[in-house]
């Protein structure tokens, strides 16, 4: 179905054809101007005068007219400028089913979308901040806003010498939060929760982005919607185990590449190195670059997606964690190692180098309880059950 034509060309053609035939109107009823001059006598006779004010009413009403038009076209204008403005949002709620002309598309705003680095007191924050500058395709399109907590001097020093290639904030109360008594070694986790919503009420309510791109050790995704839907029970702390939860995942889950696009460099921070040394020091970033907004996602589509995921996994035949580590398996895969209970998985997890941390019964990297990695260079599927239907929180 094509679109109607704008509201704006309409009207303009409507304006131009309706001037001219005015226009020919008033010229065709306007006195001579070289009888004027050669019979001068003529001119104070009362005919004339008549005549005259006769062009000058038509002059005043064709004056009231064109205004008149004028205020319809700067309203046409308004109108035509909140339609472009909403196009995305429709077509993304499915409101719009027309696909835009080629020539609209060319010349409709891009979107801004702002990289957001939550930062504290590691000056290290400068290779971060080097590789964002170095890679973004555009400041204008990609602006760097860097929240710092902390009140950490170097840090701040480092960021802030980066001058006009990014906007620095800085997190304002930097007092001690009171927790419970068996909760005071973790401090620091209720001072990230506190940072985090106020770096997003930033982001959405004062700098007025739609979407915004976070940065720290990793790599994350969020928009206006969602803020707007989490933030008034916004938790005191561990706020991404809290976004695991039910009642906040909501059944919904993120794309992402297999391979990283992001690396952690930090063995310092509030988790004291927790899982650097054993697992995140050894992320492979990724090297090739992958024109993703060229390419056919379709597949990724959640119905078919499924469909296909579930055979796959469930196709693979299932091995034991002897046999993957024997190295007796031939061929890439993919394999299938089944677990039944939190235990299960756990002690299956460590045994394959895997973290084995569950949150409300979702595992690290898993998509419907499913954990997809490679070993030795075989495919292999970390796997509840066949049947799997959801979560069980009480994994935790």
């Amino acid at each position: 179905m094509l679109r109607k034509r704008s509201p704006l060309f309409i009207c303009g053609a409507f304006i131009f054809v309706a001037w001219n035939v005015i226009l020919i109107f008033v010229l065709m009823r306007r006195p001579s101007t070289q009888g004027s001059l050669d019979s001068p006598d003529e001119l104070g006779n009362t005919g004339d005068r008549a005549r005259g004010g006769q062009f000058g009413n038509i002059m005043n009403e064709v004056m009231l007219v064109a205004n008149a038009f004028e205020a319809e076209i700067e309203s046409q204008k308004k109108i035509l400028l909140q339609i472009q403005s909403h196009w995305s949002v429709w077509e993304n709620k499915g409101d719009v089913t027309a696909a835009k002309p080629k020539s609209q598309a060319e010349h409709s705003a891009p979107v801004v979308i702002p990289i957001l680095v939550i930062a504290c007191n590691r000056v290290t924050v400068k290779r971060c901040l080097d590789k964002l500058i170095e890679h973004r395709p555009s400041a204008e399109l990609y602006p760097i806003i860097v929240s710092q907590d902390c009140g950490h001097t170097e840090t701040s020093d480092v960021i802030a010498s980066y001058g006009s290639h990014l906007t620095h904030i800085k997190q304002p109360d930097l007092s001690d939060i009171p927790v419970p008594p068996q909760h005071k070694k973790f401090q620091g986790y209720y001072k990230i929760s506190r940072h985090y919503r106020w770096a997003f009420n930033q982001v959405f309510n004062t700098f007025s982005y739609s979407t915004v791109v976070v940065v720290e050790d990793d790599l994350e995704v969020t928009f206006t919607d969602l803020w707007a839907e989490i933030e008034p029970k916004w938790p005191a702390s561990f706020w991404d185990d809290w976004m695991r939860h039910p009642d906040q995942r909501r059944d919904r889950s993120c794309i992402r590449p297999e391979i990283s696009r992001t690396l952690t460099f930090g063995r310092k921070g509030v988790s004291l190195g927790q899982f650097y040394d054993k697992y995140l020091r050894f992320i492979k970033l990724n090297t090739e670059f992958v024109p993703f907004t060229k390419m056919d996602l379709s597949y990724l589509e959640k119905k078919q997606y499924d469909e296909s995921f579930e055979k796959e996994v469930y196709g693979a035949p299932v091995v034991t964690v002897e046999d993957l580590q024997s190295g007796k398996l031939s061929g890439s895969g993919p394999f299938r190692v089944q677990y039944s209970s939190p235990d299960s998985f756990k002690t299956m997890a460590r045994n394959l180098g895997v973290m084995d941390d569950l949150k409300s019964g979702v595992p690290r990297a898993g998509y419907r309880g499913v954990v997809s990695f490679l070993l030795r260079g075989k495919r292999v599927y970390l796997a509840p059950p066949a049947g799997w239907s959801q979560y069980d929180p009480s994994w935790s």
